[in-house]
């Protein structure tokens, strides 16, 4: 079997690749009829002459190659009909930006298994590159609060060479007397919880959080329902996921308490947002500092009205005219990171963690058996056709770009 790793093509450049060489190499001597073929690449974070020395063959040509993994979409140009792609296609929420894709990729009879779908009995997805997502996330924001009050100088993440360079970094953060929410509990949430305890930031409840004052830095997380609570008056429970718009927001709590917000919860519109841009205004709304790895524009997170970019990752929201200004530009103006890329800041680790996943988790039933369905339920097409779990997909598809 040739498996095929395509170079990025978009014209964001993206540097993370599927498979690190030695990952290619370990997948070879478990699977010996395994051959990878890689396209070269100017951008990727490993370099061409790592994968010839694991053994990869470097070529542009991969039509004969019977699997192919990417990241992001591959360009249109690139698809090679009558193969299996695997990458984040951004068109299962019916993405009318990607319409013209998934459409080819349907004129081309390839199979395509979006990343996003490749999920156990369970329902929960099994690669993902939400934990660097949260590393990175929380990291910047700590960053923004050290430049907002010129307390520390961080390195960006993207210009460190990997974790261990940014473990070194943190021995710069030195923090005040100061309160952290997190909120959420996923991927994304455990990457962040991890990053803040590198900085050995302290952990505590979220009754401690409301009710005591600290002689450090804390954070406490928040789950949904510490933050919301029932329009009716009703004791929360688990109908809020589906029901939200039953719900409102019980967050006014944690901002009078709260010197930085690091958002990291999955939001749903039908949800209430966190807090009102009007809220902002109120003499008790006391957070300076908002790193928003979520990022859903004008979503849970009313600051956050336009993403920021990983090589100018801030700006300022200002609460009297509730409009963008300059990044540090005024000390009573809420600073936010919005950046919605994260992963791409540490490519090499988010890579080898992402690699991790396939290897474990898809491989075995990619290249041996699928006892479980895992590949057969996450086909969005299959030689041409949608697959009855995408069939939704058929009057997106039909619909002229």
């Amino acid at each position: 079997m040739n498996i095929g790793i395509i170079k990025e093509g978009k014209k964001i450049p993206d540097k993370r690749t599927a498979f690190s060489p030695q990952q290619c190499s370990e997948i070879m001597s478990k699977y010996p009829f395994v051959r990878f073929y890689v396209q070269p690449s100017p951008i990727r974070c490993f370099k061409d002459a790592e994968y010839a020395d694991k053994g990869c063959m470097l070529q542009e040509d991969l039509t004969h190659c019977d699997i192919i993994f990417g990241i992001k979409e591959v360009p249109i140009p690139a698809l090679i009909s009558d193969k299996t792609f695997l990458f984040f296609s951004h068109t299962i929420k019916q993405q009318p930006y990607n319409r013209n894709l998934l459409q080819t990729i349907l004129e081309k009879n390839i199979s395509l298994i979006d990343y996003e779908t490749l999920k156990n009995s369970e329902g929960e997805r099994i690669v993902a590159f939400g934990r660097y997502a949260g590393l990175v996330g929380a990291y910047n924001g700590i960053l923004t609060y050290g430049k907002k009050y010129n307390l520390f100088d961080l390195q960006p993440a993207y210009l460190l060479f990997d974790r261990k360079e940014m473990d070194i970094e943190l021995a710069k953060v030195k923090l005040p007397a100061l309160k952290i929410a997190l909120t959420g509990n996923g991927r994304v949430t455990k990457g962040a919880i991890e990053m803040l305890e590198a900085m050995k930031i302290r952990r505590v409840s979220v009754t401690e959080y409301l009710q005591n004052d600290f002689e450090e830095a804390v954070y406490t997380q928040l789950r949904s329902a510490d933050y919301h609570k029932n329009s009716d008056g009703k004791i929360f429970d688990n109908d809020f996921y589906s029901n939200p718009s039953n719900y409102e927001s019980d967050f006014q709590k944690f901002y009078q308490q709260t010197d930085i917000l690091i958002a990291t919860a999955y939001w749903n519109p039908k949800a209430p947002l966190l807090f009102t841009k009007e809220e902002t205004q109120r003499h008790d709304f006391k957070i300076k500092v908002i790193a928003d790895i979520t990022c859903d524009i004008n979503g849970s997170i009313p600051t956050t009205v336009q993403a920021s970019t990983i090589a100018e990752p801030f700006y300022d929201f200002n609460p009297q005219t509730l409009h963008v200004a300059p990044p540090f530009s005024n000390s009573q103006n809420i600073t936010v990171m919005a950046v919605d890329n994260l992963p791409c800041e540490m490519p090499r680790d988010a890579s080898i963690d992402f690699g991790n996943d396939l290897i474990n988790r898809v491989l075995p039933s990619l290249l041996v058996a699928d006892t479980e369905q895992i590949i057969e339920n996450a086909l969005v097409t299959k030689q041409g056709y949608l697959t009855q779990n995408f069939s939704y997909l058929e009057e997106y598809v039909l619909q002229k770009v």
